[in-house]
């Protein structure tokens, strides 16, 4: 019996130790795979980014990169463009989910991110930026963020539409010859098969506070992105042409502009011919595609909103986004977040992309120019390299100033709840407030 109890307590030690082992390998595999998920077999890169345009194709390269580097492993959140994106940020931000790789426009989002961003300046892509497109986003030798492509806007208009009542659109250069070419096509709608000769989707804050705006207000501060975001004050030296053209665009759109959104003017009522004209840029090239392959290849134009002046022939040409990294990312996912920036903007793969599906003007040495795409985009190239140019300034404004206290109160003025000098007025003192 007591050589049975003592084989039996050997017996039990060797289970016991067993155990102990297999729970000890158990417990080591369970931190090194923990430890492999936090430094990770793959470094993880989340991207948020505003260009609902290029969403699909943006994919697509981020597949194909991840094809070629299986150690990274990339992720994409996509939210509308304008306030959409700066409020979607921010809320981003505040829940602790910081992306990788997020977007900023010019200085006034530099003050606003700065605790966030990484320097960029020993990128390839960086030393091949395009003169000016750093413009506001370069400090002391440190680059900020590297610039999606180069983007103009202005008025797109239908060729046929627009030739078969009888319109030049390069004759289309003043107010007057604007306004009277509008009042034909106004009177000819039913012949032509149209709703309304322009789309105003005045629901996007963006549309009017951004870019009509700014075509009226850049000229204030010589296109200059710094002087503008330096500036305490704004006179609205040229507050009537803006006045000018809202009021026309309003007067002659699809009604009511107030619930007319950015999806509704270029997809069901440009692309499908039910309008003649909309203020929009070159970015809605692919949708348009998307509707109508024919429109977009051989029957769109693009010419700039008139302005009495020296920049009377004068597109608003700028850099709509900088991608930037986070810099309270790690170091592996950050250098990661650049090798990627830097192959999607300098490899042959990435280069391709640029032109022929994310239908960019580039904004980087080393692209034939030749190769660019579509026709908006070529007309954006044009005026830049003519050097006939507006700068985008709304880049350098207060924050939140554009969309919600000037777009925002040009709504009030449509709805017939604000005078015009009113909303100048509220405008001029929340710059100033704001730059105090």
């Amino acid at each position: 019996m007591k050589n049975k109890s003592f084989l039996s307590k050997i017996f039990m030690a060797i289970v016991l130790s067993s155990i102990l082992i297999v729970a000890g390998c158990s417990t080591a595999e369970t931190e090194s795979e923990s430890e492999g998920e936090s430094s990770g077999d793959k470094v993880a890169v989340d991207i948020f980014q505003f260009k609902v345009e290029f969403k699909d194709q943006f994919e697509e390269i981020i597949a194909l990169y991840e094809e070629e580097n299986s150690d990274v492993e990339m992720s994409v959140q996509t939210v509308g463009g304008g306030n959409d994106y700066a409020a979607s940020l921010k809320s981003q931000m505040a829940s602790g989910k910081e992306p990788v790789i997020f977007n900023i426009g010019g200085p006034t989002d530099v003050e606003e991110y700065r605790e966030y961003l990484t320097d960029l300046s020993d990128t390839e892509a960086a030393s091949l930026a395009l003169e000016g497109t750093l413009n506001g986003i370069e400090e002391d030798g440190k680059v900020w963020g590297l610039p999606f492509a180069q983007e103009g806007y202005g008025l797109i208009y239908n060729k046929e539409i627009i030739e078969k009542a009888g319109i030049n659109p390069e004759e289309l250069t003043t107010f007057e010859a604007l306004e009277e070419a509008i009042a034909t096509i106004d009177s000819q709608k039913e012949e032509l098969g149209l709703e309304a000769a322009f789309a105003l989707p005045a629901k996007e804050l963006w549309v009017m506070g951004n870019h009509l705006a700014n075509h009226y207000i850049a000229p204030e501060f010589n296109s200059d992105i710094m002087a503008a975001y330096e500036a305490e004050t704004i006179n609205f030296e040229y507050g009537d042409q803006m006045k000018r053209m809202l009021d026309l665009q309003n007067q002659y759109s699809v009604q009511p502009v107030l619930s007319l959104d950015y999806s509704q003017q270029v997809e069901q009522l440009f692309s499908l011919g039910k309008v003649a004209m909309i203020q929009q840029g070159n970015w809605v090239y692919p949708t348009i595609d998307q509707m109508d392959a024919e429109l977009a290849e051989n029957n769109i134009g693009m010419i700039p909103m008139p302005f009495e002046g020296d920049l009377s022939d004068h597109l608003p040409v700028g850099v709509p986004q900088y991608w930037v990294v986070n810099k309270n990312a790690s170091e592996e996912q950050q250098q990661a977040a650049k090798d990627f920036l830097d192959w999607m903007y300098t490899s042959d793969i990435g280069k391709d992309f640029v032109l022929n599906e994310f239908k960019f003007v580039p904004a980087y040495e080393g692209y034939d120019s030749e190769k660019i795409a579509d026709p908006l985009s070529k007309v954006v190239y044009d005026y830049s390299s003519e050097g006939k140019t507006i700068g985008w300034t709304f880049m350098s404004t207060p924050v939140g100033w554009n969309e919600d206290v000037l777009a925002a109160n040009f709504q009030r003025y449509i709805s017939g709840d604000m005078e015009w000098q009113e909303v100048l007025d509220e405008a001029k003192a929340a710059w100033e407030k704001s730059r105090q």
